[in-house]
């Protein structure tokens, strides 16, 4: 019983380290979407061709791929659309990062891309300070949009050397295209576009369901997904091994060891 009870705190404390969602967790899907279309649908004065903003699984990959890399700076491949994803023309995008990797959400983090808009002026198209993340998240074009946070152990390459997360967002089509504003404000909203109006976006079922079929270049997890899953039932086996084995020499040789929550 014992042996049973140390292994199930053992095994207890591994999952309860810090984890960060996967680009296929549903509840992490949503919120980038909500807060996307949350600011899109809110900004003033108000647009009249803001398009609704809605997940591209392609994207997201393309997200997850440069995260991996854990350094703060945008991704090489921006300026050839096609490895970034493998139909549209192209891809922009946003990076977060930040220390330690407790200190990420999505909201947070998103809002903190959308509070530049204290430096950005509609009316003269211009910046006093950073704002190109928050014209980027308004820019009524971008409609589709993929997100992808990762844990960096060894640190951010470019931010520090502790322990980090760096969160990157892409958008299709790109956005902060040169002389233009994020939007047109002629108008009331949703007059300057097609679709339902829904919270002041447009929305149609054809955007929506707009996506490839095909993968985006740069991620082995696309590619590899075989040799992965034959790696993970080879592992597992192991892991179980290892955890029953560390369990009784910690019983053994640590007999008054205790753990807290």
């Amino acid at each position: 019983m014992e042996m049973f009870l140390w292994t199930w705190i053992i095994l207890h404390s591994a999952v309860c380290s810090l984890s960060l969602p996967d680009i296929s967790d549903e509840k992490f899907i949503e919120e980038c979407v909500r807060e996307h279309n949350r600011a899109r649908s809110s900004v003033s004065p108000p647009a009249s061709n803001m398009l609704y903003m809605t997940w591209d699984e392609d994207l997201a990959i393309t997200a997850r791929a440069w995260a991996k890399n854990c350094v703060f700076e945008h991704n090489v491949d921006l300026k050839e659309p096609r490895r970034m994803h493998p139909t549209f023309p192209s891809v922009g995008e946003n990076i977060w990062t930040g220390s330690p990797p407790s200190s990420f959400d999505v909201t947070g983090a998103i809002q903190g891309w959308v509070n530049e808009k204290m430096h950005y002026s509609y009316g003269r198209n211009t910046c006093t300070k950073v704002c190109g993340h928050y014209t980027q998240v308004v820019w009524a074009t971008s409609y589709k949009v993929g997100c992808a946070v990762q844990l960096c152990r060894n640190g951010v390459s470019g931010f520090t050397d502790r322990e980090g997360a760096v969160f990157v967002c892409n958008y299709a089509t790109a956005g902060n295209m040169n002389g233009r504003r994020p939007y047109e404000s002629q108008g009331a909203a949703c007059s300057g576009c097609d679709g339902t109006c829904v919270d002041n976006l447009c929305r149609s079922k054809e955007r929506d369901s707009d996506k490839s079929d095909r993968s985006p270049a740069g991620d082995p997890a696309l590619t590899n997904t075989d040799s992965n899953y034959g790696t993970i039932l080879i592992a597992r086996p192991i892991v179980l091994i290892v955890t029953f084995v560390t369990a009784f020499a910690v019983r053994y040789f640590y007999p008054d060891v205790f753990c807290y929550e």
